[in-house]
């Protein structure tokens, strides 16, 4: 009786055992995995043939390979802001490009102005505005009209154009396109400046602001990324990315008292209409001087 007591003691607690080991191991089999196993963050390569409108980046000097890599391990990794780039670059690349090319500027200043407002149309803490981040003044020497009513530093069209005149004349005197997009960011005299106390006439030789010296490198890490996405680890179907809605265009020159009420004339709204003319900042349009503007109407 013993005996056959302590054989059924002895199996419970075989099968005890088994049922616990087995409960154990389907509990780890369900733990979540680390995340060095689904995620990993890897060093990018630099690719050798980095360039801003033809001129290469000296990727043999030491400090200009660190700042390079910083560039672009920052605009790779910071995928929400990459993606969202991707996406509103496909909506006004198409713009840009164009003009880019009537007006005489390469093609990459694009980049330019990615890294300048990301293309959105807002005004920065500093009071730069549209998508050429273009400071009242600097608007106005150039010829854009700047006022409470209109804000031509909104209309891509015509702050393309500025910023052209601003980066060539850049060019003129510096010779160099890495110069010309360091001015945009430093102001001309600054950059003169420097390049005179240094006794240098490269970007890449000068010691300039950090702000600077970041600015020509994160332009062309936005250019790689932008230009090879899928080799940066951004997936997207087309129809992810967005668009421009067609418009058609109004010519006026003519006061308009309620801009509102304009719209409607159009079968549109006040909020649809300020959405394609970002450079009407009331509502109206006071035009003491009959001049001509363009407004865009959105095509149903």
């Amino acid at each position: 009786m013993k005996n056959s007591q302590r054989i059924l003691s002895l199996c419970t607690l075989v099968i005890a055992t088994a049922l616990l080991t087995n409960a154990i191991s389907t509990q780890n089999s369900t733990d979540p995995k680390n995340t060095s196993d689904t995620y990993k963050i890897k060093a990018l390569k630099l690719p050798p043939d980095l360039n801003l409108a033809g001129e290469r980046v000296p990727l043999e000097k030491a400090d200009i390979k660190e700042r390079m890599d910083r560039e672009l391990l920052v605009n790779t990794y910071w995928q929400s802001n990459g993606l969202l780039l991707i996406k509103r670059a496909n909506k006004y690349f198409p713009v840009l490009e164009p003009l880019l090319k009537k007006y005489g500027l390469p093609d990459d200043f694009k980049y330019l102005c990615v890294a300048e407002s990301a293309l959105i149309d807002e005004t920065s803490s500093a009071g730069a505005a549209g998508f050429w981040h273009f400071m009242k003044g600097t608007g106005k020497e150039f010829g854009l009209e700047i006022n409470k009513n209109v804000d031509e530093r909104y209309d891509i069209e015509k702050s393309t154009k500025v910023a052209a005149d601003y980066l060539k004349k850049s060019y003129a005197r510096f010779g160099s396109w890495s110069l010309a997009a360091a001015a945009y960011n430093a102001g001309n005299a600054r950059i003169a400046r420097s390049l005179k106390a240094q006794g240098v006439t490269s970007y890449y030789d000068a010691l300039l602001p950090d702000e600077t010296e970041r600015y020509v490198l994160r332009i062309i890490a936005l250019k790689e990324v932008l230009s090879n996405p899928k080799k940066y680890g951004f997936i997207f179907d087309k129809n992810d990315l967005y668009t421009l809605p067609k418009t058609r265009t109004v010519k006026v020159d003519t006061i308009i008292t309620n801009i509102a009420l304009f719209a409607k004339k159009f079968d549109t709204n006040y909020k649809e209409l300020k959405l394609h003319n970002p450079w009407l900042r009331q509502n109206k349009l006071n035009n003491k001087s009959r001049k001509a503007y363009e407004i865009k109407i959105p095509v149903k």
